[in-house]
Protein backbone atom coordinates (compact mmCIF):
# COMPACT_ATOMS: atom_id res chain seq x y z
CA UNK A 1 0.00 0.00 0.00
CA UNK A 2 1.25 3.68 -0.66
CA UNK A 3 1.10 6.26 2.05
CA UNK A 4 -1.90 7.63 0.94
CA UNK A 5 -3.54 4.27 1.29
CA UNK A 6 -2.11 3.79 4.42
CA UNK A 7 -3.11 7.15 6.14
CA UNK A 8 -6.21 6.88 5.29
CA UNK A 9 -6.72 3.05 6.30
CA UNK A 10 -5.48 4.18 10.25
CA UNK A 11 -8.17 6.78 9.99
CA UNK A 12 -10.85 4.13 9.29
CA UNK A 13 -9.30 1.46 11.68
CA UNK A 14 -9.22 3.82 14.86
CA UNK A 15 -12.93 5.81 14.43
CA UNK A 16 -13.99 1.71 13.11
CA UNK A 17 -12.53 0.86 16.87
CA UNK A 18 -14.22 3.20 18.80
CA UNK A 19 -17.94 3.21 16.81
CA UNK A 20 -17.51 -0.66 16.78
CA UNK A 21 -16.79 -0.18 20.99
CA UNK A 22 -19.90 2.56 21.51
CA UNK A 23 -22.37 0.05 19.34
CA UNK A 24 -21.40 -3.09 21.21
CA UNK A 25 -21.67 -1.42 24.48
CA UNK A 26 -25.08 0.16 23.72
CA UNK A 27 -26.74 -3.38 22.14
CA UNK A 28 -25.06 -5.64 25.45
CA UNK A 29 -25.89 -3.63 27.93
CA UNK A 30 -29.71 -3.59 26.38
CA UNK A 31 -29.58 -7.32 26.40
CA UNK A 32 -27.50 -7.62 29.91
CA UNK A 33 -30.60 -5.49 31.49
CA UNK A 34 -33.05 -7.85 30.24
CA UNK A 35 -30.97 -10.94 31.29
CA UNK A 36 -30.51 -9.36 34.89
CA UNK A 37 -33.98 -9.21 34.91
CA UNK A 38 -35.16 -12.54 34.29
CA UNK A 39 -32.22 -14.60 35.90
CA UNK A 40 -32.35 -12.59 38.93
CA UNK A 41 -35.48 -13.07 39.56
CA UNK A 42 -35.12 -16.98 39.04
CA UNK A 43 -32.90 -16.33 41.64
CA UNK A 44 -29.58 -16.83 39.70
CA UNK A 45 -25.99 -15.35 40.96
CA UNK A 46 -24.60 -12.27 39.57
CA UNK A 47 -21.48 -14.54 38.15
CA UNK A 48 -24.83 -16.93 36.05
CA UNK A 49 -25.55 -13.45 34.94
CA UNK A 50 -22.29 -12.14 33.68
CA UNK A 51 -21.97 -16.00 32.74
CA UNK A 52 -25.13 -15.74 30.33
CA UNK A 53 -24.33 -11.91 29.11
CA UNK A 54 -20.62 -12.64 28.05
CA UNK A 55 -22.07 -15.68 25.87
CA UNK A 56 -24.28 -13.38 24.05
CA UNK A 57 -21.57 -11.20 23.31
CA UNK A 58 -19.98 -12.55 20.18
CA UNK A 59 -23.43 -12.39 18.04
CA UNK A 60 -23.84 -8.73 19.48
CA UNK A 61 -20.96 -8.22 17.86
CA UNK A 62 -21.59 -9.60 14.69
CA UNK A 63 -24.51 -7.11 14.27
CA UNK A 64 -23.00 -4.08 14.71
CA UNK A 65 -19.77 -5.06 13.16
CA UNK A 66 -21.23 -3.84 9.80
CA UNK A 67 -22.98 -0.29 10.64
CA UNK A 68 -19.78 0.51 12.75
CA UNK A 69 -17.79 0.35 9.57
CA UNK A 70 -20.50 2.41 7.89
CA UNK A 71 -20.44 4.80 10.65
CA UNK A 72 -16.31 4.82 10.52
CA UNK A 73 -16.55 5.54 6.57
CA UNK A 74 -18.69 8.66 6.59
CA UNK A 75 -17.08 10.26 9.47
CA UNK A 76 -13.57 9.59 8.20
CA UNK A 77 -14.76 10.71 5.26
CA UNK A 78 -16.97 13.99 6.84
CA UNK A 79 -13.35 15.00 8.85
CA UNK A 80 -11.67 15.18 5.79
CA UNK A 81 -13.33 17.17 3.81
CA UNK A 82 -14.21 19.58 6.63
CA UNK A 83 -10.32 19.75 6.84
CA UNK A 84 -9.71 20.51 3.53
CA UNK A 85 -7.65 17.50 3.38
CA UNK A 86 -9.93 15.70 0.81
CA UNK A 87 -10.14 18.93 -1.11
CA UNK A 88 -5.92 18.72 -1.40
CA UNK A 89 -6.15 15.15 -2.68
CA UNK A 90 -8.65 15.74 -5.13
CA UNK A 91 -7.12 18.53 -6.72
CA UNK A 92 -3.88 16.54 -6.44
CA UNK A 93 -5.64 14.88 -9.37
CA UNK A 94 -6.38 11.84 -6.70
CA UNK A 95 -9.67 10.45 -8.60
CA UNK A 96 -12.93 8.64 -6.25
CA UNK A 97 -11.62 5.13 -7.83
CA UNK A 98 -8.36 6.12 -6.30
CA UNK A 99 -9.83 7.14 -2.65
CA UNK A 100 -12.21 3.89 -2.66
CA UNK A 101 -8.87 1.08 -2.65
CA UNK A 102 -8.39 2.03 1.13
CA UNK A 103 -11.97 1.82 2.07
CA UNK A 104 -11.87 -1.35 -0.16
CA UNK A 105 -9.44 -2.80 2.03
CA UNK A 106 -10.82 -1.52 5.00
CA UNK A 107 -14.56 -3.25 4.10
CA UNK A 108 -12.39 -6.70 3.43
CA UNK A 109 -10.58 -6.41 6.99
CA UNK A 110 -13.70 -5.79 8.64
CA UNK A 111 -14.99 -8.51 6.79
CA UNK A 112 -12.70 -11.11 7.98
CA UNK A 113 -13.47 -10.42 11.31
CA UNK A 114 -16.82 -11.22 10.50
CA UNK A 115 -16.24 -14.29 8.81
CA UNK A 116 -14.35 -15.35 12.30
CA UNK A 117 -17.49 -14.63 14.44
CA UNK A 118 -19.99 -16.01 12.01
CA UNK A 119 -17.97 -19.69 11.38
CA UNK A 120 -16.94 -20.14 14.40
CA UNK A 121 -17.59 -18.11 17.64
CA UNK A 122 -21.38 -17.70 16.93
CA UNK A 123 -22.47 -20.88 16.50
CA UNK A 124 -20.08 -21.91 19.39
CA UNK A 125 -21.56 -19.29 22.00
CA UNK A 126 -25.15 -20.43 21.00
CA UNK A 127 -24.19 -23.58 21.75
CA UNK A 128 -22.20 -22.75 25.18
CA UNK A 129 -25.50 -20.68 26.14
CA UNK A 130 -28.50 -23.13 25.01
CA UNK A 131 -26.45 -25.54 27.24
CA UNK A 132 -26.18 -23.68 30.58
CA UNK A 133 -29.92 -22.49 29.88
CA UNK A 134 -30.67 -26.17 29.78
CA UNK A 135 -28.85 -26.75 33.18
CA UNK A 136 -30.32 -23.53 34.63
CA UNK A 137 -33.75 -25.01 34.24
CA UNK A 138 -32.44 -28.19 35.43
CA UNK A 139 -31.41 -26.76 38.59
CA UNK A 140 -34.52 -27.01 41.63
CA UNK A 141 -32.84 -24.17 43.43
CA UNK A 142 -33.05 -21.80 40.76
CA UNK A 143 -36.49 -22.96 39.82
CA UNK A 144 -38.52 -22.63 42.69
CA UNK A 145 -36.69 -22.39 46.05
CA UNK A 146 -36.91 -18.67 46.53
CA UNK A 147 -37.00 -17.32 50.11
CA UNK A 148 -39.91 -15.21 51.28
CA UNK A 149 -42.14 -16.17 48.53
CA UNK A 150 -44.86 -18.83 47.56
CA UNK A 151 -43.34 -21.20 44.76
CA UNK A 152 -45.48 -23.74 42.66
CA UNK A 153 -43.17 -26.42 41.08
CA UNK A 154 -46.10 -28.91 39.59
CA UNK A 155 -49.60 -28.81 40.09
CA UNK A 156 -50.51 -29.61 43.58
CA UNK A 157 -47.54 -28.26 45.18
CA UNK A 158 -46.97 -24.88 47.18
CA UNK A 159 -43.49 -24.75 49.02
CA UNK A 160 -42.95 -21.86 51.05
CA UNK A 161 -39.15 -21.00 52.53
CA UNK A 162 -38.52 -17.90 54.83
CA UNK A 163 -34.89 -17.66 54.19
CA UNK A 164 -31.80 -19.51 52.67
CA UNK A 165 -29.09 -19.21 54.77
CA UNK A 166 -25.26 -18.56 52.93
CA UNK A 167 -24.43 -22.22 53.53
CA UNK A 168 -27.01 -23.23 51.81
CA UNK A 169 -30.03 -23.92 54.64
CA UNK A 170 -33.45 -23.35 53.59
CA UNK A 171 -34.64 -22.23 57.33
CA UNK A 172 -38.64 -22.55 58.08
CA UNK A 173 -40.05 -24.71 55.55
CA UNK A 174 -43.99 -25.60 54.73
CA UNK A 175 -44.72 -27.87 51.63
CA UNK A 176 -48.11 -29.04 50.67
CA UNK A 177 -48.14 -31.78 48.46
CA UNK A 178 -51.82 -32.50 47.13
CA UNK A 179 -51.22 -34.24 44.24
CA UNK A 180 -53.32 -37.16 45.59
CA UNK A 181 -56.51 -37.41 45.01
CA UNK A 182 -57.44 -39.25 48.71
CA UNK A 183 -54.93 -37.55 50.81
CA UNK A 184 -53.06 -34.53 51.16
CA UNK A 185 -49.89 -33.79 53.34
CA UNK A 186 -48.24 -30.74 54.57
CA UNK A 187 -44.84 -30.64 55.87
CA UNK A 188 -43.75 -28.35 57.97
CA UNK A 189 -39.79 -28.36 59.04
CA UNK A 190 -37.24 -26.27 60.87
CA UNK A 191 -34.44 -26.42 58.62
CA UNK A 192 -33.87 -28.48 55.35
CA UNK A 193 -31.34 -29.50 52.74
CA UNK A 194 -30.76 -30.05 49.22
CA UNK A 195 -29.05 -33.72 48.79
CA UNK A 196 -28.17 -34.74 44.79
CA UNK A 197 -28.52 -37.76 44.20
CA UNK A 198 -28.53 -40.15 41.23
CA UNK A 199 -31.98 -40.63 40.81
CA UNK A 200 -32.42 -36.37 41.34
CA UNK A 201 -32.24 -33.86 44.00
CA UNK A 202 -33.83 -34.48 47.51
CA UNK A 203 -35.18 -32.40 49.76
CA UNK A 204 -34.06 -33.01 53.50
CA UNK A 205 -35.99 -31.90 56.38
CA UNK A 206 -35.10 -32.51 60.16
CA UNK A 207 -37.11 -31.15 63.09
CA UNK A 208 -40.54 -31.00 61.69
CA UNK A 209 -44.22 -32.38 61.48
CA UNK A 210 -45.87 -34.52 58.36
CA UNK A 211 -50.15 -33.83 58.48
CA UNK A 212 -51.89 -35.70 56.72
CA UNK A 213 -55.53 -35.16 55.59
CA UNK A 214 -57.67 -38.37 54.50
CA UNK A 215 -60.20 -36.66 51.94
CA UNK A 216 -63.02 -39.74 52.33
CA UNK A 217 -63.40 -39.26 56.47
CA UNK A 218 -61.85 -35.97 56.72
CA UNK A 219 -59.50 -37.43 59.53
CA UNK A 220 -55.95 -35.92 60.32
CA UNK A 221 -52.86 -37.82 61.33
CA UNK A 222 -49.70 -35.91 62.39
CA UNK A 223 -46.28 -37.58 62.47
CA UNK A 224 -43.03 -35.87 64.09
CA UNK A 225 -39.69 -36.92 62.37
CA UNK A 226 -36.20 -35.62 63.62
CA UNK A 227 -35.49 -36.09 59.41
CA UNK A 228 -38.01 -37.02 56.24
CA UNK A 229 -36.50 -37.38 52.79
CA UNK A 230 -38.59 -35.28 50.15
CA UNK A 231 -38.16 -36.53 46.84
CA UNK A 232 -38.26 -33.01 44.42
CA UNK A 233 -36.84 -34.63 41.55
CA UNK A 234 -40.05 -36.13 40.78
CA UNK A 235 -41.64 -32.83 40.40
CA UNK A 236 -38.90 -31.81 37.29
CA UNK A 237 -39.74 -34.86 35.75
CA UNK A 238 -37.41 -36.69 33.75
CA UNK A 239 -34.18 -34.38 31.40
CA UNK A 240 -34.78 -34.22 28.23
CA UNK A 241 -31.95 -34.28 25.95
CA UNK A 242 -31.49 -31.37 23.55
CA UNK A 243 -30.50 -31.20 19.78
CA UNK A 244 -28.67 -28.35 18.34
CA UNK A 245 -29.91 -26.81 15.56
CA UNK A 246 -28.31 -25.22 13.02
CA UNK A 247 -27.71 -21.64 14.41
CA UNK A 248 -25.46 -23.67 17.23
CA UNK A 249 -23.06 -25.89 14.58
CA UNK A 250 -19.89 -24.86 13.49
CA UNK A 251 -19.86 -23.85 9.62
CA UNK A 252 -17.11 -26.92 8.79
CA UNK A 253 -20.29 -29.28 9.85
CA UNK A 254 -22.66 -28.18 8.03
CA UNK A 255 -20.69 -28.57 4.68
CA UNK A 256 -21.86 -32.52 4.59
CA UNK A 257 -24.31 -32.60 6.92
CA UNK A 258 -25.12 -36.59 7.78
CA UNK A 259 -28.61 -37.75 8.20
CA UNK A 260 -28.73 -37.03 12.02
CA UNK A 261 -27.69 -33.73 12.45
CA UNK A 262 -30.62 -33.15 10.11
CA UNK A 263 -32.76 -35.37 12.31
CA UNK A 264 -31.39 -33.55 15.29
CA UNK A 265 -32.00 -30.29 13.98
CA UNK A 266 -34.86 -31.12 12.64
CA UNK A 267 -34.89 -29.81 9.08
CA UNK A 268 -33.11 -30.88 5.21
CA UNK A 269 -29.93 -30.55 3.39
CA UNK A 270 -31.16 -27.41 1.60
CA UNK A 271 -32.09 -25.78 5.06
CA UNK A 272 -28.43 -26.57 6.33
CA UNK A 273 -26.79 -25.12 2.99
CA UNK A 274 -28.93 -22.05 3.31
CA UNK A 275 -27.97 -20.73 6.87
CA UNK A 276 -24.17 -21.74 5.82
CA UNK A 277 -24.47 -19.50 2.32
CA UNK A 278 -26.13 -16.85 4.87
CA UNK A 279 -23.06 -17.36 6.75
CA UNK A 280 -20.87 -16.58 3.63
CA UNK A 281 -23.14 -13.57 2.76
CA UNK A 282 -23.15 -11.74 6.20
CA UNK A 283 -19.35 -10.85 6.21
CA UNK A 284 -20.06 -8.87 2.32
CA UNK A 285 -21.70 -6.49 3.86
CA UNK A 286 -18.77 -4.53 6.04
CA UNK A 287 -17.60 -3.68 2.70
CA UNK A 288 -20.55 -3.31 1.02
CA UNK A 289 -21.87 -0.77 3.64
CA UNK A 290 -18.43 1.10 3.77
CA UNK A 291 -18.08 1.40 0.36
CA UNK A 292 -21.76 2.79 0.24
CA UNK A 293 -20.92 5.68 3.40
CA UNK A 294 -17.87 6.59 0.85
CA UNK A 295 -19.43 6.65 -2.56
CA UNK A 296 -22.76 8.77 -1.36
CA UNK A 297 -20.22 11.35 -0.03
CA UNK A 298 -18.27 11.55 -3.26
CA UNK A 299 -21.16 12.88 -4.78
CA UNK A 300 -21.65 16.41 -5.28
CA UNK A 301 -19.08 19.57 -5.39
CA UNK A 302 -17.54 21.20 -2.47
CA UNK A 303 -19.71 23.31 0.20
CA UNK A 304 -19.33 25.69 3.08
CA UNK A 305 -22.57 24.19 4.36
CA UNK A 306 -21.05 20.47 5.03
CA UNK A 307 -21.66 17.49 3.55
CA UNK A 308 -25.27 16.99 5.17
CA UNK A 309 -26.77 16.04 1.70
CA UNK A 310 -24.30 13.54 0.81
CA UNK A 311 -24.93 11.93 4.46
CA UNK A 312 -28.20 11.72 4.44
CA UNK A 313 -28.19 9.91 0.86
CA UNK A 314 -25.48 7.52 2.36
CA UNK A 315 -27.76 6.84 5.36
CA UNK A 316 -30.68 5.83 3.37
CA UNK A 317 -28.57 3.74 1.02
CA UNK A 318 -27.57 1.93 4.34
CA UNK A 319 -31.41 1.51 4.99
CA UNK A 320 -31.96 0.46 1.63
CA UNK A 321 -29.22 -2.52 1.87
CA UNK A 322 -30.48 -3.74 5.35
CA UNK A 323 -34.23 -4.00 3.67
CA UNK A 324 -32.44 -5.81 1.23
CA UNK A 325 -31.17 -8.48 4.01
CA UNK A 326 -34.10 -8.74 5.81
CA UNK A 327 -36.36 -9.26 2.83
CA UNK A 328 -34.17 -11.76 1.40
CA UNK A 329 -34.23 -13.39 4.96
CA UNK A 330 -37.38 -13.88 4.96
CA UNK A 331 -37.48 -14.99 1.54
CA UNK A 332 -35.10 -17.99 1.94
CA UNK A 333 -36.65 -18.79 5.42
CA UNK A 334 -39.81 -20.00 3.30
CA UNK A 335 -37.37 -21.70 0.95
CA UNK A 336 -34.56 -22.58 2.08
CA UNK A 337 -33.62 -23.61 -1.84
CA UNK A 338 -33.38 -20.21 -2.78
CA UNK A 339 -29.77 -19.71 -0.81
CA UNK A 340 -28.25 -18.04 -3.00
CA UNK A 341 -30.29 -14.91 -2.28
CA UNK A 342 -28.29 -14.39 0.44
CA UNK A 343 -25.81 -12.79 -1.59
CA UNK A 344 -28.07 -10.38 -3.48
CA UNK A 345 -27.89 -7.58 -0.70
CA UNK A 346 -24.22 -7.53 -0.72
CA UNK A 347 -23.50 -7.51 -4.77
CA UNK A 348 -26.30 -4.45 -4.98
CA UNK A 349 -24.46 -2.29 -2.38
CA UNK A 350 -21.56 -3.18 -4.33
CA UNK A 351 -22.92 -2.62 -7.66
CA UNK A 352 -24.33 0.73 -6.52
CA UNK A 353 -21.35 2.22 -4.80
CA UNK A 354 -19.17 1.40 -8.27
CA UNK A 355 -22.04 3.31 -10.19
CA UNK A 356 -22.09 6.50 -7.82
CA UNK A 357 -18.43 6.19 -7.63
CA UNK A 358 -18.13 6.45 -11.77
CA UNK A 359 -20.72 9.06 -11.89
CA UNK A 360 -18.61 10.96 -9.48
CA UNK A 361 -15.11 10.66 -11.43
CA UNK A 362 -17.00 11.91 -14.48
CA UNK A 363 -15.31 15.37 -15.75
CA UNK A 364 -18.24 17.98 -14.93
CA UNK A 365 -18.20 20.13 -17.61
CA UNK A 366 -18.44 24.20 -16.96
CA UNK A 367 -21.65 25.86 -17.03
CA UNK A 368 -21.99 28.43 -20.63
CA UNK A 369 -21.76 31.80 -19.53
CA UNK A 370 -24.70 33.94 -20.65
CA UNK A 371 -24.12 36.30 -23.19
CA UNK A 372 -24.00 39.96 -22.67
CA UNK A 373 -26.79 41.78 -24.12
CA UNK A 374 -26.19 44.60 -26.71
CA UNK A 375 -27.78 47.19 -24.95
CA UNK A 376 -25.75 46.28 -21.86
CA UNK A 377 -22.66 46.39 -23.61
CA UNK A 378 -23.46 50.16 -25.35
Amino acid sequence: MTRLDRYLLSQLMALFGFFALVLVSVYWVNQAVLLFDKLISDGQTAWVVLEFTALTLPNVIRLVLPVAAFAATVYAVNRLASESELVVMQAAGTSPWRLARPVAYFGIIVALLMTVLVHALVPLSRAQLAERQAQVNENITARFLTEGSFQHPADGVTIYIREISPLGELLDVYLVDARSKTARTTYTAEKALIVRSDTGPKLVMFTGLAQTLRLADRSLAVTRFADFTYDIGALMGAPTKRAPGWDETPSWAMVSPSDEQIAAAKSTRAGAWQVLADRFAQPLLAPAAALIGFAMLMVGNFSRFGMWRQITLAIIGLIVLQFLTNAAESTMRGTPTLWGLAFVPSAVGIVVAALVLWQAGRPRRPCPRRPAREGAAA
